[in-house]
This record gives structure tokens, sequence and C-alpha cells, in this order.
């Protein structure tokens, strides 16, 4: 698809932390300083900058509707794409697990999404892969290696998803019959495997701070998940590992922010009030200043949704950023985020309901419905 040459007329604006009336133009994939081209009339409508998502797992179910229904994973991808744009997602960080759960989260499975991403030529909308990767896996860190090198990785996350708890007392952990049925594996195959990675944990921290320092120096953005103490953030940021995602505490935001790490939530959270596992609350910490970034985490509705219940309390401006200046600074990415003359044109148009009425990424429109749909025929004739 080609990029489009238009001015955004009649319709609201966030630029330079502020709301303003002028005219929004692009052309060439940027936007420009000047209106140009034909004229899409948008009164009441509010233009933002495109949202960043910088991590969600919601691709999953466009990938794996059922067991084994996926075989061609294009499919599933352009699916992914339409719900993305619908919800005003210009750049999508597509969190796929490297982990010993098997099934869509296996290493195999992380092995076909990437070769289908990198085959994937949709819409317009930037979908870059971030690989999650479960951290007690030892026998998986040259191969890991070799895959982010092949593919041009960008994010590698570390996670320890293990019920060390349960493996610690000798108990069977909770849910492994229906785990170890996804994973593909007997239930009793699937504990034996959790016990050997468990007992290989005390070889972990040294692999884990070497392998963070080979993924550094090939400019890979590594980030760390769930931290629920603050000398545990102290030591992967000691690692060179600067993203803190979904902090368990407020005590691990607080040691994040004080070390100058990147801080990204939930935007699920915002919408529930709460951590649907009982953890803290988002918006408390939001309103702590502990928050560089809201992720859709597994619902793509969740970014905009969680921006406009935010925007009551600390206004538009400050709530948006949270979706898209944010996200796009912790990611390296200067060139989107922000409303400026030779930015990339990722652009959401929201209706005077606050609907995403369309959506724009390089220049090139992705979704359109609505107001803008009207709109966009008129400009036509």
């Amino acid at each position: 698809m080609s990029t489009v040459t238009l001015t955004l007329r009649g319709a609201q604006a966030l630029r330079d932390g502020a709301i303003d009336g002028v005219p929004v133009a692009v052309d060439g994939g940027v936007i420009v300083d000047a209106p140009v081209g034909p004229v899409l009339d948008l009164p009441g409508c509010t233009v933002l900058p495109g949202i960043v998502d910088i991590h969600g797992d919601g691709f999953e179910r466009h990938l794996a509707p059922r067991r084994g229904a996926m075989k061609d994973l294009g499919a599933g991808l352009a699916a992914v794409e339409a719900e993305l744009a619908a919800n005003g997602i210009t750049t999508a960080m597509l969190a796929q697990f490297w982990s010993w759960e098997g099934g869509l989260r296996s290493p195999d499975f992380a092995r076909r999404f990437l070769d289908a991403l990198g085959a994937y030529r949709g819409a317009g909308t930037d979908m870059c892969a971030q690989l999650r990767f479960e951290t007690h896996m030892l026998g998986d860190y040259e191969a890991l290696e070799q895959v982010v090198a092949q593919h041009a990785v960008r994010q590698v996350v570390f996670n320890d998803h293990l019920p060390h708890d349960a493996l610690d007392k000798g108990k069977r952990p909770p849910r492994l019959t229906g785990q170890a049925l996804k994973s593909g594996r007997n239930p009793e195959a699937h504990l034996a495997m959790m016990q050997e990675l468990h007992a290989q944990r005390d070889a972990v921290p040294a692999a884990v701070a070497a392998l963070a320092g080979r993924l550094q120096a090939r400019g890979v953005t590594l980030g760390s998940h769930d931290d629920n103490r603050p000398e545990q953030r102290a030591w992967w940021r000691a690692l060179g590992v600067r993203l803190a995602e979904f902090p368990e505490t407020e005590e691990a935001a607080a040691e994040a922010r004080a070390g100058g790490d990147g801080i990204v939530l939930g935007a699920p959270n915002v919408m529930r009030g709460n951590s649907h596992a009982g953890k803290v609350s988002a918006r408390h910490l939001i309103g702590l200043d502990l928050c560089d970034a809201l992720a859709s985490d597994y619902f793509y509705p969740a970014p905009l949704r969680a921006a406009q219940i935010m925007a009551g309390e600390i206004g538009w401006p400050r709530a948006w950023a949270l979706v898209s200046e944010g996200p796009a600074r912790l990611l390296g990415l200067d060139d989107r985020g922000r409303i400026a003359p030779g930015l990339r044109a990722d652009l959401v148009v929201l209706d005077p309901a606050g609907r995403v009425c369309l959506t724009m990424a390089g220049g090139r429109i992705t979704f359109a419905n609505g107001a803008a749909a009207a709109a966009l025929l008129a400009a036509r004739e």
C-alpha cells in the first residue's frame, strides 16, 4: 500500500505537550509543516500520535485459535495487524515466548513465528518481535543468540516462570496437567523437566550475566519481567538490563526510577483498577510518576482505554505520552511517538465519542471507519 498525501483539518491535535487546532499534514510517509494534498475535514475529532505497544502477546489467539489449526502464520499475522490498527496501534512489539512451557511458547514455535514475521508484508503497521526468554533454559542460550542475530531481534526480556516454591517443597505445581497437555507432554514428563530446570538455578545468575553482556553488545534492548524486590531490579541494572516490565511492588518500581531505568506497566491493570494477580496497582504507580510506558500486555484495546482513563487524572498530554512518546523513547525509536515535522506519519484519530476512526502508520492508512471513512470518500469526490 502506498503512502498518502493529505491534510487533517478541523480536529484537535496533541503536539508539544498541548492540544491545538492546527491542521496535521502528511506527505511521503512523514508529517510535514504545511497543508498539502486533499483535505480531510474531521470536526470534533482528535488527532494523536500513533500508539507504540512495547509489549503484547495478544497475537497468540490469532496464531493459534485452536491447537494445530493455524498452518499459515501469515494469515494469522494479517488478523493481528487488523486488530492492532483498529485499536490505534502503529508500532507493536509482539512478545513471543522462548519457553519450557512448550506449544506456541516453545523455541520451535518461536522460530516459526520469526520466519513468518520476517516474510510478512502487511498494510503498514510496524510489527517487530520481542523474545521473552526463560532464564533457566541453560541449554538454549547459544540457540537464542543465533536466532536473535539471524532475525535482527531488537528486544529480549528475561523471564522466570518456574514455580520454584512448589518445586523446592517437592510439590506438584498448580495447573500442571493443563500446562502439560498444552505443551504436548504428559504431566509426569512435564514435571520432571521443570524439576531439572529448577535444579540448575545456582548456575543461572552467571550465565544470564554473560548472555546479557553479549546481547547488549549487539545493541539489543534488554528487560526484566515481574521484579518484586528493589535489589532484584538493581541486579538487573548492573547487567545492562534497563527496562523493568511490570514491577510487582512499589519498592521495585521506585528502585527502577532511582536508577534511571524504564518502567513498563500493563494497560489492562489500569482498566481494572488493580492487578488481576494481586500485585501493585498501575494507577497507583502512575500517580507516583513510576511509569514510562503502558503496554497492551494481553489485550490490544487496553492502551487506548487506559490512556483515556488516566487523562481524567493526569491530563491528555501526560496520559497519551504513556502509550506513544514514552514507549518509543524506551525502544530508542526517536522517529515516532510525537506529532512533529519530519517524524513518521504514525497517527490515530478519535471521533467525538473517543473511538478510533482512522489509523495511519508510516503514512499508510491501516484502518478507517465512521467519520474518517466518510471524510476520505468526500476528499476523493
